[in-house]
């Protein structure tokens, strides 16, 4: 893997997995359309590769949201050793148990049906169907519960939805996004859980697979762009949510969907 490559795929990480827009997806379709796969060198390096990149949105995720995380902590702690009851204590245990159901059924379907998934046809129509709800769900929504005013079961059933995001092109923060706004909540407020939400998954994927990591200069270069785009997402999303919606990006998945269909169609012909 060259240089290059590596910042490229940085890039799209950084952009792809904290956008609603998957990057399983976007870190499967770029190697595949621009012919990358096709090299050997490039398939034995990128193994391991794809998650290393996932440890640099981790990072920007830890960074931008640290005093969150140290107050969540805090309050998780408190609220069992010392009884005392707050928000952030109800919040890290809501946290915890949202992250249980999802990630184990998401963990053993990934498991048995990662490479199974990974065709251009199925990312495509994920893209553009979970585009499509996306738009539909978002636009028909109230917007009506804050982050602080999150319950147990609206939290739990966002993490049970990120089952379905080991299907490449779904996208794990689309999902839990689309969940969130299904049951009234504020999009600004749905996107802040889903990035806390999605830190234990990812962490515990990346120590999974660290025996799939190639060490190499690239590497290290992919990881700090994905960390270096990720925290201008995760800001850029959080302002612009406070007024805009969903659809701009419903409308890139159904494009990039139909596109990534036409493609597939044509190398297979």
């Amino acid at each position: 893997m060259t240089i290059i490559q590596s910042v490229i795929l940085g890039v799209v990480q950084g952009l792809t997995e904290l956008l609603p827009i998957s990057s399983s997806a976007h870190l499967f379709l770029i190697p595949w359309a621009l012919g990358w796969t096709e090299v050997d060198e490039f398939n034995t390096a990128f193994a391991g590769f794809d998650v290393a990149l996932h440890a640099g949105t981790l990072l920007a995720i830890v960074i931008f949201f640290f005093k969150d995380w140290i107050n969540l902590i805090k309050g998780g702690f408190n609220q069992v050793i010392k009884k005392e009851k707050s928000f952030e204590g109800k919040m890290f245990w809501y946290l915890v148990i949202a992250t249980i159901p999802g990630g184990a059924i998401g963990f053993i379907l990934d498991h048995f049906l990662e490479d199974t998934l990974k065709n251009g046809l199925i990312i495509g129509i994920a893209l553009a169907v979970m585009g499509i709800i996306l738009y539909i769900v978002d636009k028909k929504a109230k917007s009506e519960t804050k982050y602080e005013e999150m319950t147990l079961k609206q939290t739990f059933l966002i993490g049970l939805s990120q089952a379905l995001a080991f299907i490449p092109g779904v996208s794990r923060s689309g999902i839990t996004m689309t969940t969130g706004r299904m049951m009234g909540i504020k999009r600004e407020s749905v996107a802040k859980y889903s990035f806390l939400l999605s830190t234990p998954i990812v962490a515990g994927a990346t120590l999974y697979k660290l025996k799939d990591f190639v060490i190499s200069v690239p590497f290290f270069i992919g990881i700090a762009v994905s960390f270096i785009v990720g925290l201008f997402v995760i800001k850029f999303l959080l302002e612009y949510l406070k007024k805009g919606s969903f659809k701009g990006f419903a409308i890139y998945r159904v494009i990039i969907g139909i596109a990534v269909i036409a493609l597939w169609v044509i190398k297979t012909i």
